[in-house]
């Protein structure tokens, strides 16, 4: 289903720019067209270089005092991600690029990529192989997934993982048989 709508995106996405940029070009004339998309980079190139000097100091802060940079990581993300789009000629990703880059709407687009990618994660975790070996609290210890940066219902409550049925089931249902034994280190 991802593939498709990509498909349908690469395909749709230029088609609308350029019939976009036509009737802007139309209307206000060709070389303001090109005026005003040379004036957009340039403003969406000093935006992402702003906000991305703020983003790699919030990311410093956060490495120093110790605590996971989860926003921080996905506020870069986004920035680079709507930097791209800033410098793609046409109006349309200028929107979406402005969407990811601004401080005021950058929360809720993080909050949008949040929930796709943790809807994603549980997807992949279900059609696993390996899914009936986790419970949903392997490697999280014991807490799930509401440790640190996922509190219940994704990452920052965002609406992504679930807790414990995050990957198909109850905690511990269809696990496997335990093999006891122990670790020996050779050194």
């Amino acid at each position: 289903m991802v593939r498709i709508g990509l498909f349908l995106a690469f395909l749709v996405v230029p088609v609308l720019e350029i019939w976009f940029l036509i009737q802007v070009g139309s209307v206000i004339g060709g070389w303001e067209t090109v005026a005003l998309l040379i004036a957009d980079s340039m403003l969406g190139a000093w935006l992402m270089r702003r906000e991305g000097r703020r983003a790699w100091a919030a990311l410093r802060a956060a490495i120093e005092s110790g605590r996971m940079p989860d926003k921080e990581l996905a506020d870069g993300a986004l920035i680079v991600a709507g930097g791209a789009l800033l410098m793609t000629p046409g109006f349309i990703s200028d929107v979406f690029g402005f969407f990811m880059i601004l401080p005021f709407t950058r929360p809720i687009a993080r909050r949008w990529v949040s929930w796709f990618l943790g809807r994603r994660v549980r997807s992949l975790a279900a059609r696993s192989p390996y899914a009936p070996l986790f419970d949903g609290t392997a490697g999280f210890g014991g807490t799930g997934f509401n440790g640190p940066g996922f509190n219940g219902t994704g990452f920052n409550g965002a609406g992504g993982f679930d807790g414990a049925d995050a990957f198909g089931g109850p905690a511990g249902a269809g696990r496997g048989r335990v093999v006891h034994g122990e670790v020996v280190d050779d050194d």
